[in-house]
């Protein structure tokens, strides 16, 4: 099963009402993430045509795209977490028995989740903070406060998800890197 299909097809690794926030997170950061990569392909595509072609660039672009790399980012930081993906310094944690990966791992969740915390409460202070300078973007004329709402909202969904993958790893007997990857390697080596 290809990465596409596996995320059309996510089911969270939680029993219950954990489990239908987990996968609606999964579905919200899906489409975010593909509707900015598209957009922002489009947007792109269509500047260079018009710089080529008719003799002027589309004087939007680049912010529009500033905007969606906003998005990408912050959401995308949510996905990479519900996958497992992050990286990692695991030198001391590999060197630990099952049962200290699993302690570690609660421990590491939880710390994460609380410093995801903290930066969604400063991202809102910093937003506040542009609300009231009242600056615009030159082109789009559009606040900027506004496309610095995707920082507080992923950080905030990153939060969430490192938050379920501690309850995760409470609550299975196994360690988990995210929800849904179990902990460890795969032997994608090949000899050459």
């Amino acid at each position: 099963m290809s990465e596409d299909e596996s995320e059309k097809n996510y089911r969270s690794g939680l029993p219950g009402f954990l489990g239908v926030i987990d996968t609606f997170l999964s579905k919200l950061e899906a489409v975010i993430l593909a509707l900015g990569v598209l957009l922002m392909a489009l947007n792109t595509v269509t500047n260079v045509i018009a710089r080529f072609v008719f003799g002027n660039s589309i004087m939007f672009s680049g912010e529009l795209n500033r905007i969606l790399i906003i998005m990408i980012t912050f959401a995308g930081i949510g996905y990479a977490a519900r996958h497992g993906r992050h990286i990692r310094m695991s030198a001391i944690y590999d060197a630990l028995p099952a049962g200290g990966r699993k302690v570690l791992m609660i421990f590491i969740s939880l710390f994460t989740a609380a410093v995801m915390f903290f930066l969604c409460y400063y991202s809102i202070i910093y937003i506040l903070d542009l609300q009231s300078r009242g600056r615009v973007l030159p082109a789009l004329q559009m606040p900027i406060w506004i496309i610095y709402v995707w920082a507080p909202l992923g950080l905030f969904i990153t939060g969430i998800q490192y938050v379920l993958t501690a309850v995760k790893n409470v609550t299975s007997r196994d360690v988990y890197l995210s929800t849904t990857t179990l902990d460890g390697y795969k032997d994608t080596e090949t000899e050459v």
